[in-house]
Formats: C-alpha cells, structure tokens, sequence
C-alpha cells in the first residue's frame, strides 16, 4: 500500500510541478525577448561614427566595390544630417557631377535624412544627397539611400543594411549590398566613466 502511494504522489507532483515549470520558463523568455523593448527615436541621439562596405551592381555594367567613413548626427527627433569619405573601385563609373565637398577635410556635405526607431530598438533610415552640378552647370538629383537598423549596446551601436540604393540621375534603385557600422561618440570623461 505505501509503494502504490508513494507512486500516486510522485506521479501527482510531476502532474503539477512539470506544467508550472513550463510557465516559468515561458515568463523568463517573454520577459528575455523584451530586453530590448523600449526604444525609440531618442534613443538614437548625437554623433556617430560608422565604416561602410559592399558592392553596388550597376546595371549592364561592373560591379562596384565601395568602402568609407562617415558621420552621422541624429537629433533624437527623426532627423540626422551626416559627413561621408567613400571610394568606389577603380572599374566604377564617373559620377554625373559634383557634389559639395568640405575643403579641408574632403568629406562629402550636405547629407541629410530622417529616421524612425521602433520599440524593439530596429529602425529605418532615409539619406538624400544633394544635387550634384553637372559640368554645364545644371543639376541633377542627388542619391537616395535607404537603411534597415538594429541598434544594440543601449543606442551605442548600430548595425546596418542598406534596403535601397538610388545613385544620382538614376531613374530608380539599382540592386547593391553595402552594410556598416556604427558608433556613438562620447566625451573623454564618458568613456573613463564606462571603463573605470
């Protein structure tokens, strides 16, 4: 009688026991998956600094290697304004006219957008270049470019993919794959506080 008990109340309490840990495992992944949850376009703010690289495949034409810098300044309202230093391969097309350059520093000018950051801390960016003159004088529309986001590090970093890619002049998007990297720069005593 007592084995045929003991057997009743072990089989009872993994009836009990087995389906409350599921739910506590089920809270500890919900709770785990929000971690992030709590981004929003404040928590993109200031500068950054970011390295861009990937290919641009014009069409009936050579692929197209890009490497560069930039910085990007978002105001913690949607809008950014940004610096950029890119080189293409040598096998690239000219580009159909100037934009503004910085004198001193070379870096491209001008660069402004907008952006959103949803609450899951993943985002959408918006760059539009400025006209570039064209060697009569004329002006053409500047590039349209396009990025999905993840930031990561509490809106410290930010991971990038470039969604859609219009050069300047171009009628529409041409397919490319450029990622980048992105930083928020800090003050010296910022940076002593975070590693000391």
């Amino acid at each position: 009688m007592k084995r045929v008990l003991k057997h009743y109340l072990e089989g009872a309490a993994i009836f009990f026991i087995a389906p409350a840990l599921l739910l506590i495992g089920s809270t500890a992944a919900q709770a785990q998956s929000s971690d992030n949850d709590g981004c929003s376009n404040s928590t993109l703010k200031g500068d950054y600094a970011f390295t861009v690289s990937g290919q641009i495949f014009v069409p009936n034409g050579p692929v197209v290697q890009r490497e560069g810098v930039a910085m990007t300044n978002f105001d913690g309202e949607g809008n950014l304004s940004q610096v950029d230093f890119v080189l293409s391969s040598p096998n690239a097309p000219a580009p159909p006219g100037t934009s503004p350059v910085d004198s001193v520093t070379g870096f491209h000018t001008e660069e402004k957008g907008t952006y959103t950051v949803h609450s899951d801390c993943t985002g959408t960016f918006t760059i539009k270049s400025p006209n570039l003159t064209t060697s009569t004088g004329s002006s053409i529309p500047g590039a349209i470019i396009v990025v999905q986001f993840v930031l990561s590090n509490g809106g410290r970093s930010i991971h990038t993919v470039v969604s859609s890619l219009t050069p300047a002049g171009a009628p529409g998007p041409v397919p490319a794959l450029i990622r980048s990297e992105g930083h928020k720069l800090g003050s010296r005593r910022e940076l002593e506080r975070r590693s000391g």
